[in-house]
């Protein structure tokens, strides 16, 4: 298993998803009332902050998962399904390095 492109992976991935965590943060800004904006276009701003709500919440998820993994990786059962005990392949882990089951668990 090639840790060092794992790790590096790791790397670049937290630091995507801390500037995502922090530019969505960025646009979820309270709606005023007082904004002149007419009925619907306050509708859609309401929506749009929902959307963007997720967002942050699904990207600062993956951002635990990745510091999780990130502690993990010196660990010898690092690599391992956490469900399964079976090797996660190295393409999975470079492709997702945040996940700690193999294809077959995490779909189940």
């Amino acid at each position: 298993m090639d840790k060092a492109a794992i790790r590096q992976q790791l790397e670049a991935q937290i630091a995507k998803t801390e500037d995502a965590v922090e530019k969505y943060k960025g646009m979820v800004q309270p709606i005023s009332p007082d904004d002149a904006i007419g009925r619907v276009s306050r509708m859609d701003a309401i929506v749009n902050k929902s959307v963007v709500e997720a967002s942050l919440r699904q990207a600062e998820r993956k951002l635990t998962k990745l510091k999780v993994m990130q502690t993990k990786i010196d660990d010898e059962k690092f690599g391992l399904c956490t469900r399964c005990k079976n090797p996660i392949p190295v393409q999975r882990l470079l492709l997702m390095p945040q996940s700690s089951k193999c294809v077959r668990c995490a779909s189940r």
